[in-house]
């Protein structure tokens, strides 16, 4: 996966709610942040791709993998 990919939960761009998006195109858009959550990781979960939230303010605060990861994490064995 490229740099960046996969779903993100993002606020909406005019007014009030959020979005999820890949590769810049709106896949869904909800009125809350916790539904948005829920169906962007329903996304990336079909899609195996990573899972990026953000904040209001653009930021990234939180960010899950479900498949494909091209530097798995070592689990100390």
């Amino acid at each position: 996966m490229k740099r960046g990919g996969g779903i993100h939960t993002v606020p909406a761009a005019k007014g009030s709610g959020w979005w999820n998006k890949e590769d810049g195109q709106v896949l869904s858009r909800h009125r809350l942040k916790r539904e948005a959550v829920a169906a962007g990781r329903e996304i990336a979960r079909a899609l195996e791709v990573e899972h990026s939230i953000h904040r209001v303010d653009g930021r990234i605060s939180e960010k899950n993998s479900y498949g494909n990861d091209p530097c798995p994490p070592k689990d100390g064995r």
